[in-house]
């Protein structure tokens, strides 16, 4: 069996919905927080079962007669969690549970000496993977292009991207991703360790996105830069908390040190085509 954590998520129900082209439903189990978030996979003839990464027990039983295991990492640590205790859980049940394979959702980011917080974790939890005797794979995503429009929303909204200096990104889609995840699940390529980064095609700082989106929207977007400080006290003030503020001001930090700006042709030659460029993905995403 085929088992996918954090299926009702971005990233997990693409995947779901990739691997349904791919194999039958019943050879498709997944792992959720809440179950009755997943009923319309459950319809379909997947495995739906409860679990939770701080709980193995529930793990053990979610994870019964796995080959492979996804493992979608985990965001504890932006709501004052450990995610690589979390990790170690996981890993600790897939080898109880004879496991055959861990694919594990890493970043491009991953290193023990990262400015973005979770690239440490990353880091961390691919450590652990090396000492656990279970083949591993750990997917090295891109940084997802969804997350831009996200924290860029309003300046994409209201015309100025104001924030920290960056530097250059390979964004990359969660639907470009979720196909590349799915191939390597299902076998169809085999990375033993990390792979190399599986971005897009193109590094683009946030002067280049405001020249794209102005472009796609008809009407200017500029680029305004702020300090890191500011930026600190405006999140502050909107009440967010510090796990989140932390991950957000190491983003500009890392990116303006380069680390998201690797472009690498593993997703391209994956996927068998070009990855979504970003003037198509904001013009889905900007549009109307």
């Amino acid at each position: 069996m085929l088992v996918i954590t954090g299926a009702t998520g971005q990233l997990g129900k693409r995947i779901v919905a990739e691997l349904l082209r791919r194999v039958p439903a019943q050879r498709i189990g997944v792992s959720v927080r809440s179950p009755d978030k997943a009923t319309d996979l459950a319809a379909q003839g997947i495995r739906v079962r409860q679990a939770d990464y701080e709980r193995p027990e529930s793990l053990r039983h979610a994870w019964e007669g796995a080959e492979q295991l996804l493992l979608v990492s985990s965001d504890a640590a932006a709501h004052g969690g450990d995610p690589i205790a979390q990790h170690a859980n996981a890993i600790a049940v897939a080898q109880e549970v004879g496991v055959g394979r861990i694919l594990y959702t890493s970043h491009v980011s991953a290193s023990p000496t990262s400015l973005f917080p979770p690239g440490r974790d990353h880091a961390a939890t691919e450590a652990l993977l090396a000492g656990c005797g279970i083949a591993w794979t750990a997917l090295r995503h891109g940084f997802y292009a969804e997350s831009l429009v996200a924290m860029e929303a309003q300046g994409l909204a209201n015309g100025a991207i104001i924030a920290p200096a960056d530097g250059p990104v390979a964004w990359t889609t969660h639907d470009d991703l979720a196909a590349a995840d799915t191939a390597l699940l299902a076998g169809e390529q085999v990375i033993d360790g990390p792979t190399q980064p599986l971005t897009g095609t193109e590094a683009l700082d946030l002067s280049e996105i405001a020249r794209l989106a102005s472009e796609v929207k008809g009407t200017p977007v500029s680029r305004d830069v702020i300090s890191l400080d500011d930026l600190d006290a405006q999140a502050r003030q909107y009440g967010i908390p510090s796990g989140i503020r932390a991950i957000m001001l190491g983003y500009y930090r890392a990116a303006h040190a380069g680390e998201f700006s690797k472009v690498d042709p593993l997703l391209t030659t994956i996927l068998g085509r070009q990855p979504t460029g970003m003037r198509d993905f904001l013009q889905r995403h900007l549009s109307g």
